[in-house]
């Protein structure tokens, strides 16, 4: 593990002026939507770029995968461009990760941030060009209605060198250690949904000695249940340092079994550090998780606490 953690590759930071460039590696979206959040991008500060394929609509993806993925590259190999944030998640993202080059990437760190299905795009980037990745806003967080918590949050990771830097919830949402225990490693994981696809594909997650963390929006109980137990049956909480568990939004109960009663069912008897409700990923309030970034997790003192910079001079 030793060698994972100096191998981390941290992006330049993000800075008032700096260029952004547009992707949509996903689901489409609507033109409008992509417009006004653009206009509030601008307004901060930034300046644009756009991807060929940002506007695209190809049924339930923006465009072909190896399009979508032609964006990306594009972008990294930009030298203009700082930052790479998607427009949305939706689904389809999975399908670019064959066409993206590892090596040129590792070579040309960026910022990128997105959750969804971006999940298993920030993972990846992680885990193949060893790049920190920001599981936080998109293109469609960037809007006035968004709470001033997120916008601290992506800016603290982003744009800031503080280190130790503790990642705490809104004040109106406890976190909660369920089992206690103190570890130190990186953190990976975000969407399940996303996770769960990419098992038994080359771009299986690795869980082994890190710190894993979860949330999932709009599927029943009984579908988390599902999802648990391929999770636990492919050896991810095992193989883990510790397990954080974000909310399930919007997430119906299913057979009278809540979310609370699959994770006191799955996780709590693994004995491992264990800490939930914490607020990340679909929720109103996000926070920033900088992907392959070393975190201790303190499930006995209720505390996350992001243990490097995440970004670079």
């Amino acid at each position: 593990m030793g060698e994972r953690i100096n191998m981390a590759n941290r992006p330049p930071v993000l800075q008032s002026g700096d260029t952004i460039g547009l992707v949509t590696p996903g689901s489409p979206l609507d033109a409008t939507i992509i417009d006004a959040r653009v206009q509030f991008l601008r307004d901060m500060g930034f300046t644009i770029v756009f991807g060929r394929y940002v506007y695209s609509f190809d049924g339930i993806v923006a465009a072909p995968a190896d399009k979508r993925a032609e964006d990306i590259m594009d972008m990294f190999e930009n030298p203009n461009v700082k930052m790479i944030l998607p427009t949305r998640g939706g689904t389809g993202v999975q399908g670019i990760l064959p066409f993206l080059d590892f090596d040129v990437i590792r070579e040309n760190p960026k910022i990128i941030s997105g959750y969804s299905d971006i999940t298993v795009l920030l993972n990846s980037l992680y885990q193949f060009s060893d790049l920190i990745t920001f599981h936080s806003l998109m293109l469609i967080d960037f809007r006035l209605e968004t709470p001033a918590y997120n916008f601290n949050q992506f800016f603290a990771a982003t744009s800031t060198f503080l280190s130790p830097r503790p990642i705490q919830n809104p004040p109106e949402i406890t976190l909660m250690g369920i089992t206690p225990g103190n570890v130190t490693g990186p953190i990976v994981g975000g969407n399940m949904t996303s996770i769960v696809n990419t098992l038994g594909t080359p771009y299986e997650i690795d869980t082994k000695g890190k710190i894993l963390f979860l949330e999932e929006v709009h599927a029943p109980t009984n579908m988390i249940l599902r999802y648990l137990t391929q999770l636990s049956m492919a050896g991810k909480f095992d193989d883990s340092l510790g397990i954080i568990m974000g909310q399930c939004t919007d997430c119906p109960v299913s057979y009278n079994t809540t979310y609370a009663d699959l994770i006191n069912y799955f996780l709590v008897p693994l004995e491992k550090p264990l800490m939930v409700n914490f607020a990340t990923g679909h929720g109103r309030y996000k926070a920033a998780i900088p992907i392959g970034a070393i975190v201790n997790l303190n499930a006995t003192n209720n505390t996350l606490t992001v243990m490097e910079p995440t970004v670079s001079n």
